[in-house]
């Protein structure tokens, strides 16, 4: 009797501890990257970035956040400054399909961008998910808010988006994306962003990351440039 009921209690205590294991939701994957030059001398120049990205998925739930932003001088005369949010949420509704919402605001005071908001639901899909490699296509409508100068506009896009991730090892990765929101009834305004980046870890939580981002606008501020290229290296740090 005594065995029967140790037993049943080593059972109880088992499944309670499989049960708990299976409810725990992960913790979230969160890492930093900073970079900074400085010149004095013959050359007076200063440029700073920041990043960072926070990533949690549990069951059909994929939740991801990203900041980053820049600031440089040049003869102590500003010549960079901007900073770039986003928020998406994934519902997995099959093992490959899902359905998204994403908000994205951004500012880029060289651009003359006081603000832009975007806000798009869509659907995506994963052509590619191994625990490598990952590629995902997304669709959906979208709406932008923007001040650009002095003037604000409003109107609807349509939101085309292609993501890629690719494992070397647990050391190294590599990954690109690129993004078109068309205006739906001026299909002359659009706007692309793109990055490829690459990251290589030094230790579990160090590593060295460098990513080229490219933002094209085809109707920009007034007296501003289409396309604004950015070539970012730094350190990540990864908390763990």
């Amino acid at each position: 009797m005594a065995l029967m009921t140790s037993a049943t209690v080593l059972s109880s205590v088992y499944a309670q501890t499989v049960q708990t294991a299976e409810t725990k939701k992960p913790a979230w994957d969160l890492s930093v990257g900073l970079g900074l030059t400085l010149t004095r001398g013959n050359s007076d120049t200063l440029l700073f970035n920041a990043n960072a990205l926070a990533q949690k998925k549990w069951g059909p739930h994929e939740l991801s956040f990203g900041a980053d932003g820049a600031y440089g001088e040049n003869n102590s005369v500003k010549n960079v400054e901007s900073v770039r949010g986003f928020g998406q949420y994934n519902r997995l509704i099959t093992d490959r399909f899902y359905a998204y919402g994403r908000a994205e605001a951004m500012h880029d005071a060289i651009a003359d961008v006081q603000y832009r908001v975007t806000l798009s639901p869509g659907v995506g899909y994963y052509f590619i998910k191994t625990d490598r490699t990952r590629l995902s296509g997304e669709f959906g409508p979208g709406y932008v808010i923007e001040k650009l100068g002095s003037q604000t506009h409003d109107f609807f896009t349509l939101r085309f988006a292609e993501k890629f991730e690719h494992k070397f090892n647990d050391r190294a990765k590599l990954w690109e994306s690129v993004e078109f929101l068309p205006q739906v009834d001026n299909f002359d305004n659009y706007l692309i962003t793109a990055e490829l980046g690459v990251e290589a870890s030094m230790t579990k939580k160090i590593s060295l990351r460098t990513y080229l981002q490219d933002i094209y606008d085809n109707e920009p501020a007034p007296k501003r440039k289409k396309n604004d290229l950015k070539l970012v290296a730094g350190v990540g740090y990864k908390f763990l």
